[in-house]
């Protein structure tokens, strides 16, 4: 009997040390899901209160301040013949670079991500270059090559053609600081797509329009509209190029950003305030058609990492 009652007592002891494992495991388990939770909640807390500082609360003082003189002001400061010009130059610049850039951007993304070329990393690196050179800069350079003292400035002066201070001059560095924002979309979403749907296409007798037309372009039609967004939003509110290019002539060459600082400047607040607020719900609205572009681009993306 003895020798039978030592293994049932051991066993006995190592159920209790087991279960006493268990309730320790337990315990840190818990201790350890609860510090999780205090950090989640307070890097979200953290990140809210951030967001209301530098986000919630500008845009509220943006309103307020715009509407501080009454509603009539306000749309008073839109109508006013400066203010209408200034929205009608920027949407003009909009609707001209933009679509200029969507072209860019996906040949340049289909050329990079489906084709191997010389000069294939040189003209990645080049797509890049106006996020590594300052807008200002950009416009300094534009101004030196199309300016009256500039390279092309006698030939231009002579066919009677003017760049610089006028709407070309505006166009152009809007086109040079957005070129790179609808390229850089597609070129990680095409590579990422890889080349099996169009090789087999091609295989079948698709021609290249018809490949580029029915397999390429509806795989990346979210991910380009997010590009388009992004740079439609620079385009409307670029002021550091434009602000070199433009010359400052009201109700020619401002755009709405410039012309909220000349109104700034002349201390008029709340018309520069209203037309601030314009340029707000533009991006409020872009942000709300980003957020839909973002959620479609990552189920696409989820799908096309799938085997």
């Amino acid at each position: 009997m003895s020798r039978i009652a030592v293994p049932i007592e051991t066993s006995g002891a190592g159920q209790a040390s087991a279960r006493s494992s268990a309730a320790t495991s337990s315990t840190a388990r818990r201790r350890a899901g609860a510090s999780a939770s205090v950090a989640r909640w307070a890097l979200t807390g953290i990140a809210l209160a951030f967001l209301a500082l530098f986000l919630v609360v500008p845009l509220v003082a943006v309103f307020s301040e715009a509407f501080s003189k009454g509603v009539a002001y306000y749309f008073q400061a839109l109508a006013e013949p400066d203010a209408r010009a200034a929205i009608a130059l920027t949407l003009t610049v909009a609707v001209i670079a933009v679509p200029l850039n969507l072209v860019f951007g996906l040949a340049a993304s289909w050329a990079i991500a489906k084709f191997e070329f010389r000069g294939r990393a040189l003209l990645t690196t080049l797509i890049d270059l106006p996020f590594s050179v300052s807008p200002v800069i950009s416009g300094v350079l534009y101004v030196l090559l199309f300016g009256a003292q500039g390279w092309f400035g006698p030939w231009l002066q002579a066919h009677d053609l003017q760049i610089i201070f006028a709407v070309p001059g505006i166009v152009l560095a809007t086109i040079f600081v957005t070129f790179p924002f609808v390229a850089r979309e597609l070129i990680p979403l095409m590579q990422a797509q890889g080349k099996e749907e169009e090789e087999a296409a091609r295989v079948l007798g698709a021609s290249g329009w018809q490949i580029w037309r029915r397999v390429t372009l509806p795989n990346v039609k979210w991910g380009l509209i997010y590009g388009v967004i992004l740079c439609n939003a620079r385009a409307m509110g670029e002021f550091g190029a434009v602000s070199v290019v433009s010359g400052h002539i009201r109700g020619f060459t401002d755009t709405m950003p410039l012309h909220v600082e000349i109104l700034y400047n002349d201390y008029n607040f709340a018309a520069a305030f209203a037309v601030a607020s314009l340029l707000a719900l533009i991006a409020l609205a872009t942000l709300a058609v980003k957020l839909v572009a973002e959620r479609r681009l990552a189920a696409e993306g989820a799908s096309a990492t799938l085997p």
